[in-house]
């Protein structure tokens, strides 16, 4: 390892995500490019800095920073390009040369000893002078900070984020309870905060580490779509996750329910325990549903009529369903109306529409993914946009997780009828969200096929709503003649019914593709993505999607993904790659999102490269293809749905991976021109009838299953579904039960 000296001359560029910065130091009257991870660094800084040289491909030689530290400057020439350089607000380059030519090399000990003095030079006032002390202090605190931190094993870009949150507590929080920094600090969950712990000397039964490991298994239990765990599970949970005796727990649990972090009620008999939050989001969206639920007086004997008139306009005949719930979204405040493929979500949508228009209200479409939105823009040809753009989504403070909208209570949507549509995908979560911009006397309707998989967030909302049997719910069950044309539509239904479908039998768009073993079975859907099914469904390989059950083994998402990469993405010497993590990404590669991040920025431009919109959001389960990967300013370009183009910094890439194979699961509310399924074997809980009908559901023109046929009957016949703890039907039953549930603090 080499060891630099000098001063800083120029920050070339500074990433403020990462602190991954470019800079020339000036080093016995040369110039050396130097690059490396420097959160808090200013032009004029004297430095000492180990590493080594390095040979970048397009910049040429570099010195890599691993560790640095500032040194005070030995000369009055260093002093004064340090404050002349702007890194203390208020001093100009003038002010610098009045100051070190007055203070000399003994400056800066005037500054942080004797800042009084300062006022002594014409221009500074005891309130500067104080305000130059102030800023001085801050950055040697927070490099001191940054350094302490780092002796816990904290990266800089979580130093800082923890020396803003605390200050110069944060000394006193690390060596007493870390724990702290999981509840306070975005980003840092329970198990980094376990290892400063660790590093600290805490105990393994402290009493800090045991309730922020409840606190943590309540968090785990959401990422599986929990809202809630049984207390017996959640003991279970952290007693493993902990490894101490669960008869340490309970006490934990009446604390922490006594300061209000959890809510311990008993449902059905048994005892379970929410994290506060959540339990307070089912009892608010229960709340709002009741308000809005009103009964609209409209005429029996007109009502008909009109709707005959829509269809004779239309050209269309509704089944005694559809009319059904044409007029209960016309005399209630909340309808549902679920259904399978080809039974007449879309007709009966735009029948609704028809109506409404026809007494001139106002009418919003939206639905939860963008592909979700153009599908339904493109069925009803009324404008449809994403829940989170019809809520107009701002992005979400650096601290917090969730989203903000501008659409909420205090000013909600301005609309008559607001129709959602894939509901199954809501979380509960978004349909808070989504209940707090709508008023009532706004007619809510909800479309979805309750018999697909959940959604990807936590709770249950179209289903526990149904089974609250406490709103309107319309199934629409009628297969209309020309969707009984489509053998997807026709096994998706024998599917969800547990009959057995014929696999044998080979049609233009479902057949199998009968193969034992994995090798074979990977070929197969390289020959078809490649191939085959381009030209037959009009598509291009990149649209064509493999859908598989399991993250893990050897036809799991993690495996598929890199043989789909070499084989549909090679390496080329005109494409840029990045390494990251087991994996690297490469330009022209197809990738996901893989969780909400509502602040990180995208913009759409025209042919020309200039801007024509832009906001805020990405979410889980988005795709898109990586367009450039930028090693200087290491930053990856993805272009999603729609032409957004999103920049991630190399430091947030852990939100992305690889999407040539995803599972089932992620694939909700997305429709492929082909789906490819591999199935040959894996764990009973995912290969069940409920993964199977979905993952038919998805394509639109094409289903190749893959595999073993044995498999699929299997999975038809397997009805268990992963259980889903969520209490929304509970709390609807409450409160529309009249009952006094617990109000929030």
């Amino acid at each position: 390892m080499e060891e630099l000296q000098g001063l800083v001359e120029h920050i070339v560029y500074h990433n403020d995500g990462n602190g991954y910065t470019v800079l020339n130091l000036m080093c016995q009257g040369s110039e050396v490019v130097c690059v490396g991870t420097m959160p808090v660094i200013s032009e004029g800084e004297y430095i000492k800095a180990q590493g080594s040289y390095v040979e970048h491909m397009t910049y040429g030689q570099q010195f890599k920073i691993d560790t640095f530290s500032v040194e005070i400057p030995e000369d009055a020439y260093s002093v004064e390009r340090y404050l002349a350089s702007g890194a203390i607000k208020g001093v100009g380059p003038k002010m610098a040369h009045k100051i070190v030519s007055k203070f000399k090399e003994d400056t800066f000990r005037i500054i942080e000893e004797e800042p009084e003095r300062l006022a002594e030079i014409k221009g500074i006032s005891e309130r500067k002078a104080q305000e130059i002390f102030e800023q001085f202090h801050d950055k040697q605190d927070m490099r001191q900070a940054t350094m302490f931190l780092a002796k816990f094993g904290i990266s800089s870009t979580y130093a800082i984020k923890i020396y803003n949150e605390y200050g110069s507590r944060l000394y006193d929080i690390i060596r007493e309870n870390p724990y702290r920094l999981a509840e306070d600090i975005t980003g840092i969950g329970f198990k980094l905060a376990d290892e400063i712990a660790h590093r600290a000397g805490i105990g393994q039964n402290s009493d800090y580490r045991i309730r922020s490991g409840i606190i943590y298994a309540l968090a785990q239990g959401t990422l599986s779509g929990h809202t809630y765990l049984p207390k017996d599970i959640l003991v279970a949970r952290t007693s493993e996750l902990l490894d101490i005796d669960p008869s340490l727990i309970d006490k934990h649990l009446m604390d922490l329910s006594i300061d209000k972090k959890i809510m311990v009620r008993e449902m059905d008999g048994e005892v379970v325990v929410y994290a506060s939050s959540y339990y307070y989001l089912e009892l608010n969206v229960a709340r709002m549903l009741k308000n809005l639920n009103m009964t609209y007086d409209v005429e029996d004997l007109s009502l008909p009529e009109v709707i005959r008139r829509i269809e004779m306009q239309e050209g269309i005949a509704l089944d005694d369903m559809q009319r059904m719930a044409v007029m209960e979204a016309v005399r209630h405040g909340v309808l549902v109306i679920t259904g399978g493929p080809g039974t007449g979500k879309t007709t009966t949508i735009n029948a609704m529409i028809k109506y409404f228009e026809y007494e001139n209200l106002e009418i919003r479409l939206a639905a939860p993914t963008g592909r979700a939105a153009k599908r339904m823009t493109e069925a009803t040809g009324y404008e449809a946009s994403t829940i989170h753009r019809l809520l107009e989504l701002s992005g979400a403070p650096e601290d917090q997780a969730l989203a903000r909208f501008e659409r909420n209570e205090q000013n909600p949507l301005e609309a008559d009828v607001i129709i959602i549509d894939e509901m199954s995908m809501v979380d509960i979560n978004l349909m808070n969200s989504l209940l707090k911009a709508v008023m009532p006397g706004t007619r809510l309707i909800l479309v979805g096929d309750v018999n697909q998989l959940p959604s990807v967030g936590p709770g249950n909302v179209l289903k526990d709503i149904i089974n609250s049997h406490c709103f309107n719910v319309v199934r629409l069950t009628k297969i209309f003649r020309q969707a009984l044309e489509s053998a997807i539509v026709t096994n998706a239904h024998k599917i969800n019914d547990g009959i057995p479908i014929d696999l044998a039998h080979k049609t233009r768009d479902f057949f199998c593709m009968k193969r034992y073993d994995t090798p074979s079975i990977i070929g197969v859907m390289i020959a078809l993505i490649r191939d085959k099914l381009p030209p037959n469904v009009g598509a291009a390989p990149y649209e064509i999607q493999v859908l598989t059950p399991m993250r893990k083994g050897e036809l799991g998402v993690e495996r598929l993904n890199v043989i789909l990469q070499q084989y549909l993405n090679p390496p080329s010497s005109d494409k840029r790659e990045r390494e990251h993590r087991q994996g690297l990404f490469r330009e022209g590669d197809k990738v996901m999102q893989i969780k909400n991040n509502y602040q990180i920025e995208w913009e759409v431009t025209d042919k020309y490269n200039i801007p024509v919109d832009k906001g805020v959001g990405v979410f889980n389960g988005d795709t898109g293809i990586i367009k450039e990967i930028n090693t200087f300013a290491e930053l990856l370009t993805v272009e999603f749905d729609e032409g957004r183009k999103v920049s991630y910094p190399f430091s947030q890439l852990d939100e992305l991976e690889l999407a040539y194979a995803v599972t089932i699961h992620k694939s909700q509310g997305s429709e492929y021109p082909a789906v490819i399924l591999p199935l040959l074997s894996g764990p009973r809980m995912l290969f069940n009838r409920n993964l199977l009908y979905t993952a038919v559901t998805r394509a639109k023109r094409c289903v190749v299953i893959v595999g073993s046929e044995e498999t699929v009957e299997r999975m038809i016949g397997n009805v268990s579904e992963q259980k889903r703890y969520t209490g929304l039907c509970q709390r609807i039953g409450e409160v529309m039960g009249m009952k006094q549930p617990a109000q929030p603090s």
